[in-house]
């Protein structure tokens, strides 16, 4: 299969930078493989998983959140606000992780809970992306 330049970047360091053969990446308005040559397009990410194909079947699976992805005939670059390997997860560390930011929401002052209460839903989310 055809390869073609992928970068996948989160505000704190250069996650992925070579080539694929695919990516699959969680749109806004739905998942999209994309592959060499794809048409031009531009997109807002959901939370979820890119999953990279690479040379010889090897898949490489991140967890984002926000962001955007672009691609073009360069390749395509995925800009994400919050980018975490896949394999740093595992259920018991992620259910322990959202037993303690409801503890932490419900301990919260006023003023800390809209802080509380995003970091709560960004584990949840996380949960449900990777489906744990």
């Amino acid at each position: 299969m055809a390869s073609f330049h992928f970068e996948l970047v989160s505000p704190d360091k250069l996650l992925f930078n070579g080539q694929a053969e695919d990516v699959l990446v969680p749109g806004t308005e739905g998942d999209f493989l994309v592959l060499r040559d794809h048409a031009p397009v531009m997109t807002s990410l959901r939370p979820g998983i890119v999953d990279i194909g690479e040379a010889q079947g090897k898949h490489t699976r991140l967890f984002v959140r926000g962001g955007f992805a672009v691609a073009s005939k360069a390749g395509l670059i995925v800009l994400a606000e919050t980018a975490i390997p896949f394999e740093d997860f595992s259920a018991d560390k992620l259910a322990e992780q959202i037993k303690n930011a409801e503890e932490d929401l419900a301990d919260a002052k006023d003023d800390q809970k809209p802080l509380a209460q995003e970091k709560l839903d960004r584990l949840r989310e996380l949960k449900d992306a990777i489906k744990l």
